[in-house]
């Protein structure tokens, strides 16, 4: 068995390397900086008024009316923040310190900025080009407006099986893994009981829809992200003086060229550029193209208006919840204890806040994943009625292998943790390479809105 399982890692990391090389380097930061000069720099210039739009409309209660097309703007981008704000905001991070250095999250915030542009972009192409179901319902995403804006069935159907196959792996198997592992490290509670537990769970929600999980998140979302960050901040309260020194560290080594283990000079920077963007891409999900199908589902009319949410999804995903867990573990002194992943976050807390900390994390990590799971549920179903032409046998046989890779994910144990996570950064580039391409080739299309909706409101 550990023969079979090293080799797969050898082939997922031959992949990886590929995926993950400049090539996607290019693609990422070339398309985010694409759309900010053609659009004047939006996550700036117009951060403001997406926040007023956003976090200020749910006081109106206009982000919270749906009608029988679609759910609110808000459940929709609840369910996608639900896929967003994962263990790739706690486990990801750790693992990103561990494998990138600290200069890793000096890239993750880059990942965000840019990705803040990238990501209102595929929303808005994502309600432009969606399309009405057999339900009455909308359905959209990557898939359709690469096929009804470019015109390219085949890549469509490309982005769609990569979703199909990484919504297994980036959204379940690894999410799975970080809450049984949270659990035994903390609590002392068998992997196997939570694959049960969790299973259960899991499937009476995705069996109900895409309702039922717009109806969880929009209450869980919200607690979560909240309870997270009061914890971090305490967290950081607590250990202000080295605050200034993480900092400092983090820049520093973001454009270190030192050699490292043998490698040539440069090793280090690009090291941490790699594990940067890719743990970033994989907190925030922006350029990957899986959160626009969340947000087709939306009732809201105006793509631009939906596409604003893409924006606070990005900055609160990573530029907030993201620093806070790395501000916290390097301020810790828990980098050192050869910990990784969860186990690296919970030491951390620990460390600050004795026992209650470690509890804190858990939690956090049971709810981010378990709102993952959910999101990314949502995301695979819609790929499979796209390649299957809307066959519901072939959406349900998915939904229950969906439920069943729940529980392999949490019996895996640790010593899958960097196989795990290394088969979903490779799917996480296999999903991003055809969705880039469908934003570069329609950003007129995006830019052309932009500035129509702009300039109709005066803004």
């Amino acid at each position: 068995m550990s023969g079979i399982l090293s080799t797969i890692q050898s082939i997922n990391g031959a992949i990886s390397n590929v995926v993950w090389g400049p090539i996607m380097l290019t693609l990422l930061i070339g398309t985010g900086l694409l759309l900010s000069i053609r659009m004047g720099f939006p996550q700036f210039t117009k951060f403001g008024y997406a926040m007023k739009h956003t976090i200020g409309g749910l006081f109106s209660g206009k982000q919270r009316t749906a009608d029988e097309s679609g759910v609110s703007p808000f459940q929709a981008v609840a369910t996608a923040m639900a896929g967003t704000i994962g263990t790739g905001s706690i486990t990801g991070v750790a693992t990103a310190l561990v494998s990138g250095g600290p200069g890793a999250i000096f890239w993750m915030w880059v990942s965000a900025l840019l990705g803040m542009v990238t990501k209102y972009s595929e929303i808005v192409l994502s309600l432009t080009y969606r399309e009405k179901n057999d339900q009455g319902q909308w359905a959209g995403g990557p898939m359709y407006y690469i096929q009804n804006g470019l015109g390219m069935k085949w890549l469509a159907m490309i982005f769609a099986f990569f979703v199909a196959i990484a919504c297994l792996g980036t959204g379940n198997a690894t999410q799975g893994n970080s809450i049984s592992m949270a659990l035994e490290s903390t609590l002392g509670i068998n992997p196997l009981i939570t694959g049960v537990v969790l299973t259960v769970l899991v499937g009476a929600i995705i069996l109900g829809g895409i309702r039922r999980i717009a109806t969880i998140t929009e209450k869980l979302v919200p607690f979560m992200a909240v309870f997270y960050v009061v914890v971090a901040i305490v967290a950081l309260v607590l250990n202000a003086p080295a605050i200034p020194d993480a900092f400092a560290t983090i820049i520093s080594e973001a454009f270190s060229f030192q050699s490292a283990a043998g490698g040539a000079a440069g090793y280090s920077i690009m090291m941490a550029m790699r594990y940067g963007f890719a743990r970033g891409v994989y907190s925030n999900e922006a350029g990957l193209g899986s959160a626009p199908i969340a947000h087709a589902s939306s009732s809201t009319k105006e793509p631009v208006e939906q596409g604003l949410w893409g924006m606070f999804e990005v900055f609160f995903t990573t530029i907030i919840i993201c620093t806070c867990t790395a501000m916290v573990i390097m301020t810790s002194g828990a980098l050192d204890t050869g910990l990784s992943g969860s186990a690296l976050s919970i030491a951390a807390y620990n460390r600050v806040i004795p026992g209650v900390g470690g509890l804190c994390v858990t939690l956090g990590t049971v709810l981010f994943a378990t709102s993952t799971i959910l999101g990314w549920a949502y995301y695979g179903e819609k790929a499979i009625e796209y390649l299957s032409n809307k066959n519901k046998t072939a959406v349900t046989a998915y939904r229950v292998l969906y439920i069943v890779v729940v529980f392999i994910g949490c019996a895996s144990g640790s010593g899958n943790l960097d196989l795990i996570w290394g088969i979903s950064d490779t799917s996480n580039g296999l999903m991003a390479i055809p969705n880039l391409i469908g934003i570069v080739g329609l950003s007129g299309v995006v830019v052309k809105a932009t500035k129509n909706y702009f300039s109709r409101i005066g803004k």
